[in-house]
């Protein structure tokens, strides 16, 4: 048998798996591919009651999800002081709320109105709800009652980058692991901006591995989620990058297996895989020119640069944004004027056409004969396709107010019935019928095992090692497929951190030295592996930068260090923040870990200045930033600055090449967050007085202290102090 009809075969037997009437777990489906095998469906209905069996008040912009009784979804929700992202699961049959979790929303540019953008996913094994929100906090809960199982802070922990576009990725289970994928710019070999994939076991939040495969990053707001596919025994994940190339790494270590370079900016669409092929399109300028706009079938049985090589064919139409949907041998996506395009699977002849709007943002679904696709513009948009062309069978418009409720997501399909959200609600269409229970469809990873050692992971493959908390490690061999063969004993060694490893992988840090970081090493006959590990010792914490090289970054901090370096100014070190020269001034830095709270940070800060150009600099506190700000000669809190979100201002003329004194005061409980902030030039006395005070009803729990700066000028930080409050 050969082995494409073998990678074949396993597709089909994958997908074989699936019962006829499913839940709906992944935002592409159960069978990940926008296809769902469940018949009997609806091909009309209205917003005012035709087969509308229920509605709820809820503003998403994604893709819901279905695990037995509940429809989960994530959205925005609130005005003013309450605007925060929600997460909530709703009953099938009737609508009734079932739980509902509201999620703080901070240190972010991503307006308001792009709040929950990437769809959530569901584990079938566990029940677990993960949700990346657009801040950069990822949240596993229980989707049977919300309680929150672990969360991770992309951003204070490996330097996600978040900004004004918001696209953020929908995470992927495959097998033990969920893998995410963002742009990031952390720290030690992470510091350069790249987009790399993220793999945390899916049931402890653990980091298992760090993948970055790309090169020059073009775009930090992408949303490719990443497929995975079994190729002559080997697991792969095959994703689009940000910097306009696809890449496949192993599912289990991150190690890059091929890359085929697409498009000269980030790549928006997600992988649609079809036995030996994976489906890719994008809508920005093309490699080696021509019109904008691509969609390629790639040959994934290659290795190394396959651009020139594993490409089987390419229709010049793209797709910014929609994931195509696949269906017998047909390709169906909407271009972003809203256009239906049918492509054949297998050999890229452009078939068909059909216009459902002005606006394409989603990605269509096909079951029963019917397409099913939202369009930007208020549209719920039914489709027969099962015949030679398109038509269209029914087209609903919704208002919300005076103007077209926006609707980006996916619909989802499960027994009988089809839900989706948009500006204005939550919908559950169809006819009614009994719910049936559906076999849970768990994702399996098969890959070929036994045979010897080729590499090896350490587990955790990152840390940040507190007082009081047991960093241990483990050492895992596997083979040239990437399946593991197990843990092995390994020899561990030190580089750059102050302590002591056992014989068993203990890692004891010595936290009288400060803040810093480095590698955990292991070997294990000749292979060896590393772990990353920053040490962040109790309050009080102190930094002056006069033990740090000049031109040199702080080790330990996390986020946007490659805006910040160490200089010498008037008589000593500091860190400085100069103009970028991307002209993308502002930036935020980390250093310390997430889970502090109750603290207080202080420090000085320097700013220089022209006619045209003032720039703003200042201390965050738990998520929350107290700066000054120099073209409103104002002193302001806040914690969502694009939101104007617990934001408040107050008069403080001040000047350049003046040092000031900060002093930032962060106290929270269940109930709400006290703000307290002060600025005084550094060579007077202390005012006793705060300049700024405001209370946060919706505490933001905890969070690392940092530093923040917009910097058309050069800005300067020094003798930064965070301590306990008392």
């Amino acid at each position: 048998m050969g082995s494409k009809l073998r990678r074949t075969l396993l597709a089909c037997a994958l997908l074989a798996a699936v019962p006829l009437s499913a839940d709906w777990t992944h935002w592409r489906g159960e069978m990940r591919n926008g296809t769902s095998p469940e018949t009997g469906l609806i091909s009309s209905w209205s917003h005012e009651g035709e087969n509308l069996l229920w509605r709820v008040d809820f503003t998403g912009r994604s893709t819901p999800l279905v695990l037995g009784d509940r429809v989960c979804v994530n959205g925005r929700v609130g005005e003013g002081i309450d605007r925060q992202e929600v997460a909530a699961c709703y009953d099938v049959a009737t609508g009734e709320q079932l739980w509902q979790r509201r999620l703080n929303v901070y240190n972010t540019t991503v307006p308001w109105t792009r709040a929950g953008w990437p769809s959530p996913t569901i584990d079938p094994e566990t029940g677990y709800f993960y949700l990346q929100g657009v801040g950069g906090n990822f949240y596993c809960m229980d989707s049977a009652d919300g309680s929150m199982v672990w969360w991770r802070n992309f951003m204070e922990e490996f330097g996600f980058m978040e900004g004004y576009g918001g696209r953020t990725q929908t995470p992927l289970i495959d097998g033990d692991r969920i893998v995410v994928t963002f742009a990031s710019a952390g720290w030690g070999s992470t510091l350069p901006p790249r987009h790399r994939l993220f793999s945390f076991d899916k049931k402890t939040g653990e980091l298992m591995w760090v993948s970055t495969p790309g090169t020059t990053l073009r775009d930090k707001n992408t949303q490719s989620t990443p497929a995975a596919v079994t190729v002559d025994g080997t697991r792969l994940l095959v994703a689009g990058n940000g910097d306009g190339h696809i890449y496949a790494v192993k599912a289990e270590t991150g190690e890059k297996v091929w890359d085929f370079h697409l498009s000269q900016r980030g790549i928006n669409t997600s992988a649609v895989v079809d036995g030996d092929k994976v489906y890719f399109a994008h809508a920005e300028e093309n490699v080696g020119g021509g019109a904008m706009g691509r969609l390629v079938a790639i040959d994934i049985t290659g290795s190394g640069d396959v651009t020139t090589t594993h490409e089987v064919w390419r229709q010049e139409v793209g797709a910014g944004f929609s994931t195509p949907a696949l269906a017998d041998g047909k390709l169906y996506y909407l271009d972003n004027s809203a256009n239906l395009h049918v492509v054949d699977a297998e050999t890229g002849a452009h078939l068909a056409e059909l216009n459902i709007g002005r606006v394409g943002k989603a990605s269509p679904v096909i079951a029963d004969g019917k397409l099913y696709v939202t369009e930007v513009n208020g549209r719920m948009v039914i489709v027969d396709v099962s015949g030679e062309a398109p038509t269209v069978l029914h087209s609903e418009k919704i208002r919300t107010g005076r103007r077209w409720a926006e609707t980006y997501g996916s619909v989802a399909i499960s027994h009988g019935r089809i839900f989706f959200t948009n500006e204005a609600s939550l919908y559950a269409i169809g006819r009614p019928r009994t719910h049936e229970e559906a076999t849970p469809v768990y994702r399996t990873t098969p890959a070929a095992g036994g045979g010897d050692a080729t590499t090896m992971r350490i587990n955790p493959a990152e840390v940040i090692a507190r007082p009081g908390q047991t960093s241990s490690f483990t050492a895992q061999l596997f083979n040239e497929h990437g399946t593991s063969l197990g843990t092995a004993a390994a020899t561990w060694s030190l580089e750059g951190i102050s302590g002591s490893i056992s014989a068993a992988g203990e890692l004891t840090p010595d936290f009288s030295g400060g803040a810093h970081s480095g590698m955990v090493s292991a070997s294990v006959d000749g292979i060896t592996a590393k772990a990353r590990v920053r040490v962040i010792p109790d309050l009080p914490f102190n930094e002056d930068y006069e033990s740090i090289a000049i031109d040199a970054k702080p080790s330990y901090q996390v986020g946007y260090l490659m805006a910040f370096k160490v200089e010498e100014k008037d008589g000593g070190k500091v860190l400085a923040k100069n103009p970028s020269p991307r002209q993308i001034h502002r930036h935020i830095t980390f250093l310390g870990s997430p889970d502090q709270r109750d603290y207080t940070i202080a420090g000085d800060l320097k700013a220089s200045a022209s006619e045209d150009k003032k720039p703003d600099l200042g201390l965050i506190n738990s998520g929350y930033t107290l700066e000054l700000m120099g073209e409103h000669q104002t002193l302001e809190l806040r914690s969502w600055p694009s939101a104007r979100r617990m934001y408040t201002s107050t008069p403080f003329a001040w000047k350049p090449e003046v040092w000031y004194r900060a002093r930032f005061e962060v106290r929270s409980d269940d109930n709400q967050a006290t703000l307290r902030g002060k600025v005084w030039p550094r060579d007077e006395e202390e005012p006793e007085a705060w300049s700024i005070e405001t209370i946060d009803p919706h505490p933001i729990a905890a969070g690392s202290p940092g530093l923040s700066g917009y910097s058309p000028t050069p800005i300067y930080f020094d003798n930064i102090e965070v301590t306990k409050n008392p």
